[in-house]
């Protein structure tokens, strides 16, 4: 049978403490107990159901993180106050000093600095591979790598990772393979596919309306367990705790993502089928001329389509940055970075969302100056949209 994720999510069925459709929400930081062997029991993990402090979990992240592991095909979640709240303590988690990652060159700009920038200073070392070329993937595989790091679509080139195939090589070497999924929830499921980990960053398309950061780690209850540790957990130690109120918006905001995914998917698909016929340099996993094009379909859930990013080259960052304002004049969306609101969002990610990696290294991986990352928005009248852009484009005489 087919894996249907968003029948997961909806299956799931809380009451609020007065019969409420909604659950209540747990605005407490601290939990009383009947007993002092309870509490014992609860600092020592093993009394279900009972809450200790905020900062290990509450109802409310429970609640959300139940659904998010529906969603995604896991045991359980543990949700986090930010995306790199959950990628940090994942990392942190599976590695010590000594230890070695095998990393997509490709990713979040936040995740890059990260693997490059920090955790060297804990004797963990990093390579930046091209993910897409599995031979040079397992070249970098040595005895000390406990983990192999991608992104489902990549930040910002948009390119898709074959998660069987890399859920093989680490099968191989007794690797865990860690996948962010941020663009491309319910399109494609990265367990289903052999993943041992997923992660999104919940501020994006999960939650959908730009008011909320947070993050979420999808895995198995061990795996879980170990991180909510209080003697060597990095989620409860590191202290990058969700506040209830968010997590009950959170959840509000998932209920509907079936359906906003499938606009972001044909709103995305369409232009990038226009830009494409107007001789821009587009990039979107729906165009035939991708390279994983046949990769992606084979991967996804087809009712979600490709996800709702794309990227267009203008030619230069002058370009670049005039065709956004322009169109931010034009009230065809915002100027900023992020993704997944019902408006369209656009950046230049070489000098904003990728900015902490080097320009040569910028360079070598194909993000080009004149590259500008689109998020596209929720439209009604996607038409009318394409008409003004492309008339912002001739004005700038990007195009004919």
């Amino acid at each position: 049978m087919a894996f249907k994720p968003a029948n997961n999510i909806q299956d799931l069925q809380y009451f609020g403490e007065f019969g409420g459709v909604n659950p209540s929400i747990s605005d407490s930081s601290t939990y009383t107990f009947l007993s002092a062997k309870t509490m014992f029991d609860t600092f020592e993990g093993n009394a279900d159901g009972c809450y200790l402090y905020s900062r290990h979990s509450t109802p409310s992240n429970l609640h959300l993180g139940q659904a998010l592991a529906a969603m995604e095909g896991t045991e359980t979640a543990n949700v986090t106050a930010s995306g790199m709240g959950a990628i940090t303590a994942v990392l942190m988690q599976l590695c010590g000093a000594g230890d070695h990652i095998v990393s997509s060159r490709t990713i979040y700009g936040g995740t890059y600095a990260f693997l490059k920038n920090f955790t060297p200073r804990f004797n963990i070392e990093t390579s930046f591979v091209d993910i897409t070329k599995l031979e040079t993937v397992e070249a970098a595989i040595t005895a000390k790598t406990t983990v192999l790091y991608c992104e489902s679509v990549s930040n910002p080139l948009l390119e898709v990772a074959d998660i069987k195939a890399l859920s093989a090589l680490a099968k191989k070497h007794n690797l865990k393979l860690v996948v962010d999924n941020t663009f491309s929830p319910l399109s494609i499921s990265p367990i289903q596919l052999g993943a041992d980990i997923v992660i999104h960053s919940l501020t994006k398309f999960i939650n959908g309306s730009s008011d909320t950061v947070g993050g979420v780690v999808c895995g198995t209850q061990q795996f879980i367990d170990d991180l909510r540790s209080v003697n060597d957990g990095a989620c409860m130690l590191l202290g990058s705790t969700m506040d209830s109120l968010r997590a009950a918006s959170i959840l509000k905001n998932l209920r509907t993502l079936h359906i906003r995914m499938q606009q972001h998917s044909v709103n995305a698909k369409y232009l990038a089928e226009k830009f494409e016929k107007d001789g821009l340099k587009t990039v979107y996993p729906g165009l035939e001329s991708h390279p994983s094009h046949e990769l992606f379909k084979m991967m996804m859930n087809e009712k979600y389509g490709f996800g709702g990013m794309l990227t267009v080259d203008v030619g230069s960052l002058d370009n670049a940055n005039a065709l956004m304002e322009l169109m931010q004049k034009q009230n065809l969306g915002y100027l900023a970075v992020s993704l997944g609101f019902y408006k369209t969002l656009f950046s230049a990610p070489g000098s904003s969302t990728s900015s902490e990696i080097p320009e040569d290294e910028q360079r070598e991986m194909g993000l080009s100056d004149g590259l500008i990352r689109f998020s596209i928005g929720l439209d009604a009248d996607i038409e009318r949209t394409y008409s003004m852009m492309h008339a912002c484009m001739k004005e700038l005489k990007i195009v004919e």
